[in-house]
């Protein structure tokens, strides 16, 4: 073998033997997919419900117009917002590292901002109180721990979650027109609609896989969709209006 074969041959040696087992070339930018689409309402929108401050006048006069629930958003042509849409089973055994920033949801003007929130599990939840008033911040969920914990103004409270849930009701006690729902995930194949009804679940490996969407009033809805490399699939969710909501 020649002495520049061989430095060839070691290199290529020393490289797999620092690779972590299963690990991919990073950037490769060939071994990704990616499920994109929108989230519909069907028929007609409901009425949204004006929400009344008046027991707390610290929340009251932030408001120089009406609030209203957000129980059900969508815009004119059927754009649903607030529907988180998730990778439910394909992914097998991967795990994936935590992601060191904090997912963040803030009580502003006495409701909460955004009205859902999707993160990781075991990510730092923070909670901000920029209102002038204590809140009680209080989760309910069913596969984690509760808790219930009063918060000044101005201050922050932190949590984590170490198991999957999607559809945790969060409420103030304080304040009960105050809720919001967080969804926790052990992948990052997810997302929250917004205002356009879209979602974009990139990098995903190259699979078959269910995707579900799921929204506060009107339930969970699944698609089975299988993506190639370098593959990009559409899909769209329709949930219908259903009568006295």
């Amino acid at each position: 073998m020649k002495r520049n074969d061989l430095l060839v041959v070691v290199a290529l040696a020393v490289a797999l033997m620092g690779a972590a087992p299963g690990s991919t070339p990073a950037n490769s930018g060939t071994d990704t997919a990616t499920v994109k689409g929108t989230v519909k309402l069907e028929g007609a929108l409901p009425t949204p419900t004006r929400i009344n401050m008046a027991s707390d006048p610290v929340c009251a006069r932030q408001h120089s117009t009406a609030v209203l629930s957000e129980e059900i958003v969508a815009d004119k042509n059927g754009d649903l917002q607030n529907v988180v849409v998730f990778v439910a089973d394909g992914l097998g055994d991967r795990s994936f590292e935590v992601p060191a920033q904090p997912a963040v949801i803030e009580q502003k003007g006495c409701v909460y901002q955004p009205h859902v929130l999707a993160f990781r599990v075991n990510q730092r939840l923070q909670v901000l109180n920029s209102d002038a008033c204590t809140h009680n911040i209080h989760p309910q969920p069913a596969n984690n721990r509760e808790w219930n914990k009063a918060q000044v103004a101005g201050s922050t409270v932190e949590e984590k979650f170490p198991r999957e849930e999607v559809g945790i009701p969060l409420k103030c006690n304080v304040h009960p027109w105050m809720r919001a729902y967080l969804a926790v995930f052990k992948h990052p194949y997810f997302a929250v609609t917004g205002k356009d009804g879209s979602f974009d679940l990139s990098n995903l490996p190259p699979g078959t896989y269910t995707i579900s969407a799921w929204h506060e009033k009107l339930g969970t809805t699944t698609q089975k969709v299988t993506v190639g490399r370098d593959e990009t699939k559409t899909v769209q969710f329709a949930f219908k209006a259903q009568a006295g909501r």
